[in-house]
């Protein structure tokens, strides 16, 4: 019957977070909204091609005041909750579960909606930043894949590649693991790049196009790691995901 009660409780929370879609993306539509229904009117007399110039302008330009404010929704709640993620070991049935899985959800929102639109942009930094990352000054953004935003910490003018990917967690054995990841100033992620939950990158690091960096590797300063380990392993050490860390 566990099998039964653990689906029920999926379920359960699969349909709150539909709610709660509907909720956010219903109050971020409402300024696009509102500004259609207000050129409506005051097109009512135009010239028909102009106006349906002027109500499909109007449409486009909702969009964005749809993902700018679904951004200041998602990045307030999460503020005004105090929801962060906490680095441990935790049961898939755990309270800290159901956080990180609704802390995702929030995210996967923006993600799936309007985020290719913000990469390199400020509005990028602003996102993550409300999502609880740590970044510092001139940090560009131009990948998606950007995951667990509270267990991220970047240092100034550092640049994520295209397509990279970081991820703060990882399911094994039936548990999820929450570890931080810690990327210093000027580093380089290069394209589809792949940072695991616990690493660490030094100042002036330059992760290669497509490496994998496996779940808790440091990667010491100015040192060009490409993902194999005869090239690494003078300059890499790993260190263990295990409870202590």
């Amino acid at each position: 019957m566990n099998w039964l009660l653990t689906v029920s409780i999926q379920l359960l929370f699969a349909i709150f977070m539909y709610v709660m879609g509907a909720i956010f993306f219903g109050a971020a539509l409402v300024p696009g909204i509102a500004l259609f229904l207000k050129v409506w009117q005051i097109t009512m007399f135009t010239a028909p091609v102009l106006r349906l110039f002027l109500l499909g302008a109007t449409i486009s330009a909702g969009f964005f005041m749809f993902g700018v404010t679904l951004i200041l929704l998602v990045g307030v709640f999460r503020s005004i909750l105090g929801l962060r993620l906490q680095e441990g070991t935790y049961p898939l049935s755990s309270i800290q579960a159901m956080k990180w899985a609704f802390m995702s959800s929030l995210f996967l929102m923006v993600h799936y909606t309007f985020i290719d639109f913000i990469l390199l942009t400020p509005f990028a930094n602003i996102l993550f930043r409300l999502l609880g990352a740590k970044l510092g000054r001139n940090v560009h953004f131009n990948s998606k894949f950007v995951f667990d935003a509270t267990l991220l910490e970047i240092g100034d003018n550092t640049v994520v590649g295209g397509g990279a990917i970081i991820n703060g967690h990882i399911v094994e054995r039936g548990s999820l693991k929450l570890r931080k990841v810690k990327i210093g100033s000027n580093v380089l992620l290069g394209s589809h790049c792949t940072i695991m939950p616990g690493c660490q990158i030094g100042d002036r690091a330059i992760i290669a196009a497509g490496a994998i960096v496996p779940k808790g590797t440091i990667v010491p300063p100015r040192t060009v790691y490409a993902g194999r380990e005869h090239e690494n392993r003078k300059d890499v050490r790993q260190e263990g995901l295990d409870e202590g860390h």
